[in-house]
């Protein structure tokens, strides 16, 4: 049976889309041709909280029998996890990759003034911010992920955005969760100019599809 892989992209708030995060990085093709079947929607550009984002690609979860891989970047992660935790049934395998940091002060204060000045309604930042290791997702919702088979795969070097406490934390509080090779995130200048990245996180992502 053809392994099928969902992607959820990075960004939030931004001119981010699944072509620019998967696409023109060269992720997508390389999963194709080892045979996966990759699904890679738009997230929401502009939401008002994680339930409309969920909403939105879990309408496309819902066209597979599963069983399905998520793949989540960076903000895709909150999403990916939200989707691993309300579609139990479609979902067996979970990759965090990049996961940014959400329990941090100055990271968040950050991010919100990056918000709020490319339009977010100060109440929608405040929302879309509030959580633990990842922004919102509880712990509860974490800990129930321990039914699936997941990995984290860290930003490396990390960063103020995509911190190494981060990946630590959701290994301790994912049971049975393991960590897999980092790399720099897509589509950063970092991971674009270095081929090696290109193919050794399409290698990781096919080996954990499979």
């Amino acid at each position: 049976m053809t392994a099928t892989a969902l992607l959820v992209h990075g960004g939030l708030w931004e001119a981010m889309d699944a072509a620019r995060f998967w696409g023109t990085t060269g992720i997508h093709q390389g999963l194709t041709s080892y045979g996966v079947e990759v699904v890679a929607p738009d997230r929401p550009q502009y939401p008002s909280g994680w339930d409309v984002e969920v909403e939105a690609l879990g309408e496309q979860l819902a066209k597979h029998a599963g069983p399905v891989t998520i793949v989540g970047a960076s903000n895709g992660c909150t999403v990916a996890v939200l989707l691993a935790s309300r579609f139990p049934e479609l979902v067996d395998r979970l990759l965090l990759a990049w996961p940014a940091t959400g329990d941090d002060e100055v990271a968040n204060e950050r991010a919100r003034a990056g918000l709020v000045s490319r339009g977010c309604p100060p109440e929608a930042a405040e929302s879309l911010l509030a959580g633990g290791i990842l922004r919102g997702v509880t712990d509860l919702e974490l800990a129930s992920l321990a039914r699936i088979r997941v990995a984290v795969l860290p930003s490396v070097p990390e960063n103020p955005s995509h911190q190494r406490k981060t990946v630590d934390a959701l290994l301790r509080s994912i049971r049975g969760s393991r960590e897999l090779a980092g790399c720099p995130e897509p589509p950063t200048p970092a991971f674009r100019n270095s081929p090696q990245y290109l193919d050794q996180l399409v290698r990781t992502i096919v080996e954990f599809v499979n």
